[in-house]
């Protein structure tokens, strides 16, 4: 079995929770005989290429054309030039394809097949004049960044027209796109090719914004939903979201839990402690997702209570100066330290040298961080808030919003040893035996049932 595969990160460069997600699937794939071509906007070189086949869309080659749009045209009149024109330019993958104008036309592009009689002309025109054309920097290619940056919804645009391309050179049963920054690229892989879709959903806007969702991301991610042929969830709190909020039919939307790779071997002299104190760790983006306030909070209540402990918020992100300026007001910043993004051999550093992980996420579809602090015999704070919960037995849970509960469950752990001792103890056997091997065996029936559902009776 083939798949084409659409991801946005994979490891070493990552920046968070998703390449490294995709990183585990697909080697526990590779040990279920699913050949994997994994395509990311921008390759580097240096990504383990021993479980799949790596593509870059930056190295895929395009034509630059120029095409004229005119004013009062209709079906039977289109190989007519009649009055005045509208000349721009813009880059084509092959001969088949049109590309988006601007991130606003994604819908027109997906979901309307690629003909000339199906264009309303004066339509486009009229939008032309606020769009701007596909840019390259490099004759031949699209340049991506493959980062989260301001052109984002550019780059997701510039994808799908790459990943069409790519669908057509490439020989698969199947197409599995993960997030929403794929979807353009699933579906037009799979339009192009007539091969079934799954869709990966890993977070969805609800989780990053709360109600305030972004219109044109929700869009995105209910027209994947609606497009893909089955839905792939990290957890049941994951489908509950996908099914009550996007209104997708529950018989289409599946659970597989994800899992964690096994611990890296790191040398006790690059881990010694250097003070008796005990460490107290929040690791992953400082968004109002992961819940970082409430962690901030906590710490002020369980140091008032003792002093013989530090706090670590390891990661970065929009609201991380914000938690700087909390951390001085409450006067706690000889006991707070911000460390910046972690990532690969670091973040196994810091878990060697954290007695406490805590992760009070607002909203959390699965949550692999925890489960990288238990490999490290780190007992671990949980937000019932997180599709984890659902998996783990040895884990304390806590509603995010209960600072008083996140904080006595603090001081119990680095307090008291026995205590400490057992969820560390069997908290590493648990999460020993969350393989991503049996992830990837639960994905890979997916993989059977949906080709098993379209073949013709």
């Amino acid at each position: 079995m083939r798949v084409l595969m659409f991801g946005w990160e994979f490891p070493p460069h990552i920046s968070g929770g998703l390449g490294t997600a995709c990183y585990g699937l697909t080697k526990g794939l590779a040990f279920q005989d699913v050949e994997v071509i994994f395509v990311v906007p921008k390759a580097y070189g240096d990504e383990d290429q021993s479980a799949i086949k790596l593509i870059g869309a930056s190295g895929v080659p395009v034509m630059q054309r120029t095409v004229q749009f005119y004013k009062n045209l209709t079906e039977e009149s289109l190989p007519r030039t009649e009055l005045t024109s509208k000349e721009i330019t813009y880059l084509e993958v092959g001969s088949m394809l049109m590309p988006y104008l601007s991130p606003e036309e994604f819908e027109t592009f997906v979901n309307e097949k690629i003909e000339a009689k199906d264009y309303k002309w004066e339509k486009l025109l009229r939008k032309s004049q606020e769009s701007k054309a596909v840019e390259s920097k490099q004759i031949g290619t699209i340049d991506f960044s493959g980062k989260y940056g301001p052109d984002l919804l550019q780059e997701v645009s510039n994808y799908g027209l790459i990943a069409a391309e790519i669908a057509q050179g490439q020989d698969f049963d199947l197409i599995h796109a993960h997030d929403w920054l794929t979807y353009a690229a699933g579906i037009a892989a799979q339009k192009i090719s007539g091969k079934p879709l799954i869709i990966h959903v890993h977070a969805t806007e609800y989780d990053r914004a709360g109600e305030n969702v972004n219109s044109l991301v929700f869009d995105i991610e209910r027209m994947g939903m609606e497009a893909a042929d089955r839905i792939i969830t990290v957890s049941n709190l994951t489908r509950n979201t996908v099914v009550n909020k996007y209104g997708i039919p529950e018989e289409k939307v599946f659970t597989v839990y994800n899992a964690v790779e096994p611990n890296a071997k790191i040398e006790e002299d690059s881990i010694r402690k250097h003070l008796n104190e005990k460490v107290v760790t929040f690791l992953g983006r400082v968004t109002f997702q992961k819940g970082p306030e409430y962690f901030i909070e906590a710490a002020y209540k369980v140091l008032q209570k003792t002093d013989d402990v530090r706090f670590v918020m390891a990661g970065n992100g929009d609201l991380l100066r914000k938690m700087i300026r909390h951390a001085a007001r409450l006067g706690i910043t000889k006991k707070f330290h911000f460390t910046d993004f972690l990532k690969g051999k670091d973040v196994d550093r810091m878990f060697q040298l954290s007695d406490v992980y805590v992760m009070p996420s607002v909203s959390e579809p699965f949550g692999i961080s925890p489960l990288e602090a238990m490999r490290s015999n780190v007992p671990v704070i949980i937000s019932k808030q997180s599709g984890v919960s659902e998996i783990l037995k040895y884990a304390i849970k806590i509603d995010f919003w209960d600072v008083d509960a996140m904080a006595d469950a603090i001081y119990g752990l680095v307090k008291y040893s026995a205590l400490s001792d057992m969820f560390s103890k069997h908290g590493k056997t648990e999460v020993d035996n969350l393989k991503w091997e049996n992830a990837a065996k639960n994905t890979k029936e997916q993989y059977t049932a949906l080709l098993e559902n379209i073949k013709p009776q």
